[in-house]
């Protein structure tokens, strides 16, 4: 049996943002460990010929309220951020070239990166701040800066988008497997929870 749970998201996302501050409790409530993944959802967007929540008229203002209202129930910090979504090629392909030398400190970054867009509202589609937030996490600031643009880097995160999209079928932000079971969204945290609770249904 698995005893991880498979967390992919997207920088910009503020569903995967709150899936990202709830999932780590359920995740030791079942003594697992969460394994993050970060991919662009505009790759899944194009195919499924959609586009980001805020873009739809009525869904727009809906999904604007809802983010809030999650936060709140949950006692989350969160501020929408003034321009949204932003590019976070930058973040993601750091995420990647961190966990490759130490997962605990690129999760670490990760959190640091939600908590500049959804709390503070800075743009972290910026390089610059993108690395500053990395010195602060304890990386090398420099070494960060050059890796992002590194083209094997570029490469492998290109990849690890596509095998997310289409090989592994997350269409969305946040998305969990665990134990080849998948669920969408971060209301979808909770009944994770009670299906490792329970053993399935």
């Amino acid at each position: 049996m698995s005893k991880t749970i498979d967390f992919y998201f997207d920088f910009s996302s503020p569903y995967a943002y709150l899936g990202s501050r709830l999932i780590e409790a359920v995740a030791a409530r079942h003594d697992r460990e969460v394994v993050w993944h970060p991919f662009m959802l505009g790759v899944a967007m194009q195919g499924e010929k959609t586009f980001p929540l805020t873009q739809y008229p009525l869904k727009g203002d809906y999904s604007r309220m809802d983010f809030e209202r999650t936060a709140r129930y949950h006692k989350i910090p969160f501020v929408m951020p003034a321009d949204f979504p932003k590019l976070t090629l930058g973040a993601s392909r750091g995420f990647l070239w961190i966990a490759r030398h130490d997962p605990a400190q690129a999760i670490a970054f990760a959190k640091k990166v939600f908590a500049a867009y959804f709390v503070s509202g800075k743009d972290i589609s910026d390089i610059e701040i993108v690395a500053e937030i990395a010195e602060e996490t304890g990386v090398d600031r420099a070494a960060f800066s050059a890796a992002i643009q590194d083209p094997e880097i570029k490469a492998a995160f290109k990849a690890s988008v596509e095998d997310t999209v289409f090989n592994r079928k997350v269409f969305g932000a946040p998305f969990f497997i665990v134990e080849g079971e998948r669920f969408w969204g971060a209301d979808r945290v909770g009944q994770l929870d009670e299906w490792l609770t329970r053993g399935g249904w």
